[in-house]
């Protein structure tokens, strides 16, 4: 994988998204991965360590909702 030090230089389209979240309607549980090309991450509030540098994906949408 590379590493890119300056974003504006990064290729898209290069890295993968994997994902074992079989309750989000994006998932693709045979692959482990998720089927969107882009996801946004957000800080999570609340959390066991109580502070906001754990994450979680926002663009989770439930599968069976």
């Amino acid at each position: 994988m590379d590493n890119c030090k300056d974003s504006k230089n990064c290729k898209t389209g290069k890295q993968s998204i994997m994902c074992n979240v079989k309750s989000c309607r994006y998932n693709m549980e045979t692959e482990h991965s998720c089927s969107l090309a882009e996801i946004q991450v957000a800080p999570r509030k609340g959390n066991c360590s109580q502070t906001e540098d754990e994450s979680l994906c926002s663009s989770y949408r439930c599968k069976n909702c």
